[in-house]
């Protein structure tokens, strides 16, 4: 009989394991039923190799990207601090010697001028860096190991990288490097940016163009100026140096926030030492030769000048030129600049006009000054100093001025207004109509009218009032002899010595002479002109000493000959006139010219005696 696990009839369970049926021979700890039973009652192991590789292998990365950080960071930091270290190591005179390269200036604009004497200009040029050369990387390939070669080519990279710093300068106090303990003035720069190169070439076409702000502010001390440029030109050139307190480097334009502005430098109290040769000058001497400074007079010349009476003012224009300090390179703009013409006299200077430069450019080599103004107001007691001023000048001598500026207060240039060329000759056509002479006692009397023209010099186009005149005459038997050394006659009571040939009287008023002028046509290249008219009325007419004889003959010609006879006159004179336009103590100018001198000749008939 079969059992019945092995009855055929049974169905299979498809998908599930069959039941066994237990005997008495089934073991209590069956090895299928153990297994199981552990998988019916524990979880699943955790694959516990591959996760563990993948954290070894995470560390390995992180491991080797951190060593090479490192190795990165280390290197980095040994070039920066061995730039640093060449960068410091060389010295700021060898650093503004060789590596900051400025070329010009090119073109200076002078913007303004303070009250105070600060002048704020405009300087263009060519700037840059040579950046290399401060931490040593220009190329040197024949002398070059690998090592340098890598860490100049870093360098030279970081450079290109960095392409610019911005400089921030404290006020530079400039002193002669004689003596530091003088101050000539300080100069105030606005901030600027400089471009660098890391290997640049031998010409100045890395540089990039550049303009910058400036102030410059000139000591006061008007005797240390002068002392300076005195030594300057005789040692022919200009030693100076300037001190900074402080001198800021940022890297990156100005401005700028990035990166760039991480790289920042304080350099305190840098000393630069500057050599500025002075340039041959046209018409002068060659500087360096311990020979002195030329005057003001050699450096400037006037050409012409003009004064007129306009709208109850002596307007003034005037044109000169001055020798071009600069050399043709530089080109210069200025605004107007303005000066006092001053009169010195012992005490004091006497201020006499007020003008102005046109604006200018350099021209090379000398400058056109064009020169506008007017005169100024004369105060008590001034009149007498501009009288002799004029007087000399219409005798055709030079005058010593002043000139000034409110610019830069203290400042004084002593100069000379030239004579005129050719001498003028104010007084002219001199005669005397209707002259009479008589015997009272045993002097004689002249009478008559005195006819004259005054031609002034060419620019003085004013109107005058002449109003008194007081001739001093020499009176000649005969025309003016034309010898060289005929003397006119200074003032009474001096008398010329020796006594020209010929002259045998001498007639000077005791005081002046009531005359009428009026403006007429000017002929030729002069001034304006006046015809003036003064009557002699018994004036004594002296015999010269021991020329008895000479007037005895010019008598006898008189008497005895049917047209009477030729009196050559020659003197000074002095003229008495209003100038409109010209205000003295609220009123109109009046003032005396005198030394003028003046020639001429009288037909005296018999009736005359």
């Amino acid at each position: 009989m079969e059992s019945p696990s092995e009855s055929p009839s049974q169905p299979v369970d498809k998908g599930k394991a069959r039941a066994i049926a237990i005997t008495e021979q089934t073991p209590l700890l069956g090895r299928a039923s153990s297994s199981t039973s552990t998988a019916e009652f524990h979880a699943p192991s955790t694959p516990t190799t591959p996760r563990r590789a993948l954290w070894h292998r995470m560390l390995k990365v992180f491991l080797v990207s951190f060593l090479f950080c490192l190795l990165a960071f280390t290197l980095l930091a040994f070039l920066l601090y061995s730039y640093a270290a060449q960068a410091k190591g060389t010295p700021i005179q060898e650093v503004l010697n060789s590596s900051l390269i400025f070329h010009g200036p090119s073109h200076v604009d002078v913007l303004h001028i303070t009250d105070t004497g600060k002048i704020h200009l405009l300087v263009k040029g060519k700037i840059g860096v040579d950046a290399g050369s401060i931490i040593k990387v220009h190329r040197h390939p024949d002398s070059d190991g690998l090592w340098s070669k890598v860490r100049k080519s870093i360098g030279r990279w970081g450079i290109r990288k960095l392409d610019r710093v911005s400089l921030r300068l404290q006020p530079i106090a400039i002193s002669p490097y004689y003596d530091t303990l003088v101050t000539l003035g300080h100069v105030e720069v606005q901030p600027f940016e400089v471009p660098l190169a890391a290997n640049p070439p031998l010409d100045k076409s890395w540089l990039e163009d550049i303009t910058l702000a400036v102030a410059v502010v000139p000591a006061q001390n008007v005797s240390d100026l002068t002392t300076f440029v005195k030594d300057a030109w005789s040692s022919g050139r200009f030693d100076v140096r300037a001190d900074i307190d402080e001198v800021a480097v940022r890297g990156g334009a100005l401005g700028d926030g990035g990166w760039r502005g991480l790289f920042q430098r304080s350099i305190s109290h840098p000393r630069v030492d500057i050599q500025v040769p002075i340039p041959p000058l046209p018409g002068l001497p060659q500087p360096g030769k311990h020979l002195p400074l030329p005057s003001f007079s050699q450096l400037v010349t006037l050409l012409s000048f003009n004064i007129t009476t306009a709208e109850q003012e002596l307007s003034l224009k005037a044109r000169a030129t001055a020798i071009d300090p600069f050399p043709e390179t530089i080109s210069l703009t200025t605004p107007p600049l303005p000066f006092t013409i001053s009169l010195p006299t012992p005490d004091s200077l006497i201020p006499i006009a007020s003008v102005e430069t046109r604006p200018f450019d350099l021209t090379h080599p000398n400058i056109t000054l064009d020169i506008e103004g007017h005169v100024l107001p004369l105060t008590t007691g001034s009149s007498s100093v501009l009288s002799a001023f004029l007087s000399r000048y219409l005798s055709g001598e030079a005058n010593p001025i002043s000139i000034s500026t409110p610019i830069y207060h203290g400042m004084t240039v002593d100069a000379e207004f030239p004579a005129p060329n050719p001498r003028p000759s104010i007084l002219r056509n001199v005669t005397i109509h209707d002259m009479r002479i008589k015997a009272y006692g045993t002097t004689f009397l002249a009478s008559g009218t005195v006819n004259a023209r005054v031609v002034l010099p060419k620019g003085m186009n004013l109107d005058l009032d002449i109003f008194h005149v007081l001739p001093d005459v020499l009176v000649f038997d005969g025309e003016v002899p034309d010898e060289d050394d005929v003397k006119a006659a200074p003032p009474s009571p001096e008398l010329p010595d020796p006594l020209p040939e010929k002259a045998f009287g001498h007639i000077r008023p005791e005081d002046w002479l009531d005359s009428v002028s009026e403006s007429v046509p000017s002929e030729g290249d002069v001034g304006s002109s006046f015809s003036v008219v003064a009557n002699i009325v018994e004036v004594p007419l002296k015999v010269l000493p021991g020329r008895q004889r000479e007037f005895s003959n010019f008598v006898s010609k008189v008497l005895f000959k049917t047209n009477g006879a030729i009196a050559g006159i020659m003197g000074l004179a002095s003229v008495a006139v209003n100038v409109p336009g010209l205000p003295m103590d609220g009123e109109a100018g009046a003032m005396e010219l005198s030394g003028l001198p003046f020639q001429g000749s009288v037909r005296v008939r018999r009736n005359s005696f």
